[in-house]
């Protein structure tokens, strides 16, 4: 939770509580991996199989380690996963104005759909969500 809290600006309401992760442990389909340098964990993600598609629910690195490549370690070691359990496609969900749309589109995905007016912000702004799709 303290990678969570650190990633996700309380302002957008993108973080996931403790209970809701904890569910995940509780699906068969659904992997969470650690990225640790020593003893400090500096981010997860959390992703799922869905028959022949591969979803990945939340990608988080703790401020200090952005721009190191933990996030795209991490999502290398999620495609590399999924593809292993079957995946064809990959797939995520992203606030549109997010900064990590470039991380996304370096990786391979690309924007195949947008959810209007999806996320309502802890600052009461809503924002649309967009869906990138990696074949």
């Amino acid at each position: 939770m303290r990678v969570m809290e650190a990633a996700f600006d309380p302002a957008y309401g993108e973080a996931w509580s403790t209970a809701q992760l904890l569910t995940l442990f509780a699906l068969p389909s659904a992997r969470i991996c650690l990225a640790w340098d020593g003893d400090a964990m500096c981010g997860f993600s959390a992703a799922r199989m869905a028959g022949p598609e591969s979803e990945l629910l939340l990608l988080a690195v703790d401020p200090v380690w952005r721009g190191r490549g933990v996030g795209r370690r991490l999502i290398d070691d999620w495609l590399a996963w999924a593809k292993a359990e079957g995946a064809e496609e990959y797939f995520l969900e992203m606030r549109a104005d997010n900064d990590a749309v470039h991380l996304y589109e370096r990786a391979g995905f690309s924007e195949c759909g947008r959810r209007p007016a999806y996320y309502r912000g802890g600052d009461g702004v809503v924002r649309d969500a967009i869906t990138m799709r990696r074949r």
